[in-house]
């Protein structure tokens, strides 16, 4: 196929060329109608370039196929037989694979340290989870993938479920088994389903970890707006093989999505496949050199531990590492990632990927250059000169992996949407939560609808929130109180 073409970009700057007046959506009628101080922040090409999907790239019949073809190329880039496009994020993908997958009722496997996006999947589905635990690391506090013989034993537990979805890599980079996973999944003629969503950028370098359509996935979904060059919202799934139908999946995503589809973000997707197989081997080549000559000039900063693979990867840890995920533990000097990530804000304008009770984490990519890492490593040599300013930290009272685990006593949507009550935190311990409870990033619930809270995982929300963690899609973000489900009456 020729990639040197972009249909959805080529489209969009012809229709521009005819000088065509809509009577149609958007109402701003290619920024005529938006406020001039508007304009002046989000500049003119924005708005000339907003036009209705159907009509702004196509004819009412769609007769020109302008998506479909950019949709096509995408796969062709890609290694997978089918791609769709999402203007919803990969939020809408994942839970359309869930639904195209299971049933309401029916079960699938899911690694528990998924994003809060499958959660809302499982609400909205009525599906029924069977948790996978992740390798927990009990000396860092830190959550992998689970292993491909934990949904092995699983699928023995449960084998009318009807497929697994794991994720992979996890904010912090870490990588599962998937090839053993895939084996795992399709000797049972099972799907398997991989929010990728930090990795678009794997199948570009052969440096990167294995991406998910080669390691045998059927379906797999991408942010491409996480690490490639999309505009915010933009996803894309993929799909292989015949176990998951690909007018299911499209079916499913079109009962989710939008249906006034944002061409920016289409237009943004397409020239970044473009750019990818043009450029994506010479880019990567640059930020993976460059991404392993920050994380050695950080590991040589007093009080900063980077780590590595040694540190992540192993027997009982990760299969694999995006390196350019550059994680480091500051809890040598005596503080917490949220204080530290809150003083680089203020004190130098740089805003951390991911902060915890002990690490902050910086995202690079193929756009990072030495100016961008010049400015990180000054911060970061600077926040250990200033650490004493950053001392005492709250303590963040984290359990041990085993009290973690809460038992999911209802089915997630049954909780979400039965009658619910709110209580004290100290007096929620026993009761099944109805909210989502997710320190944020990485968007990974440490309580969900359904489950049964424990004074652990209360403890920890309670303290973490005090240090300066995040929870924001709680009905109450400080966790003084909690959402749980109302208890039957007893006779």
């Amino acid at each position: 196929m020729d990639h040197s073409c972009a249909p959805v970009l080529e489209a969009l700057a012809a229709y521009g060329r005819t000088g065509q007046t809509p009577f149609t959506p958007p109402g701003h009628k290619q920024g005529r109608g938006a406020d001039p101080r508007v304009r002046a922040v989000l500049g003119d090409a924005v708005f000339a370039h907003d036009v209705l999907a159907i009509s702004g790239l196509d004819d009412r019949t769609s007769s020109h196929h302008v998506l479909e073809r950019a949709q096509e190329l995408m796969a062709d880039a890609v290694g997978a037989e089918h791609t769709f496009f999402s203007t919803c994020g990969s939020s809408l993908s994942v839970k359309a694979a869930m639904l195209a997958v299971a049933r309401p009722h029916q079960k699938l496997l899911i690694g528990r340290d998924v994003h809060k996006s499958v959660v809302s999947g499982l609400i909205l589905s009525g599906v029924r989870p069977v948790w996978v635990d992740p390798r927990w690391d009990p000396e860092l506090h830190l959550a992998h993938p689970p292993s491909h013989a934990a949904f092995d034993e699983a699928f023995e537990r449960h084998p009318d479920a009807e497929g697994a979805l794991v994720t992979s890599p996890t904010p912090y980079g870490t990588c599962a088994d998937l090839a053993g996973l895939a084996e795992v999944c399709h000797r049972r003629g099972k799907p398997l389903i991989v929010d990728e969503a930090w990795g678009a950028h794997l199948p570009f370098h052969p440096g990167l970890p294995t991406w998910a359509m080669d390691a045998g996935a059927d379906v797999c979904v991408t942010s491409v707006h996480k690490m490639g060059s999309g505009l915010e919202q933009s996803s894309v799934f993929h799909l292989q093989g015949d176990r998951v139908d690909d007018k299911a999946l499209k079916a499913c995503a079109d009962l989710l999505g939008t249906t006034s589809p944002s061409v920016l973000v289409y237009a943004a997707l397409d020239g970044w496949r473009r750019q990818m197989v043009e450029h994506g081997r010479a880019l990567y080549d640059d930020a993976l050199a460059r991404a392993e000559d920050v994380r050695a000039r950080i590991d040589a900063i007093d009080g900063m531990r980077v780590h590595g693979r040694a540190d992540f990867c192993g027997p009982g840890r990760a299969a694999d590492l995006d390196t350019l995920q550059v994680i480091v533990d500051i809890s040598p000097l005596g503080t917490t990632g949220y204080r530290a990530g809150d003083w680089l804000r203020e004190h130098h304008r740089i805003n951390l990927h991911l902060c915890d009770h002990r690490r902050i984490s910086a995202q690079l990519t193929h756009a990072d250059d030495d100016e961008t890492t010049g400015v990180l490593l000054d911060a970061l040599r600077d926040l250990a000169d200033h650490a004493d300013a950053l001392r005492p930290a709250p303590a963040v009272d984290v359990p041990p992996p085993s009290e973690l685990r809460l038992e999911q006593a209802e089915l997630p949507r049954d909780a979400f949407f039965g009658d619910t009550e709110r209580v004290p935190w100290d007096k929620a311990a026993g009761r099944v939560a109805a909210e989502m409870l997710t320190p944020y990033p990485p968007g990974i619930p440490a309580a969900l609808p359904g489950e049964r809270l424990t004074d652990h995982v209360l403890r920890y929300l309670r303290t973490g929130v005090e240090a300066g963690m995040v929870v924001p899609d709680a009905a109450d973000p400080e966790v003084k109180h909690v959402k749980v489900a109302v208890e039957p009456e007893d006779g």
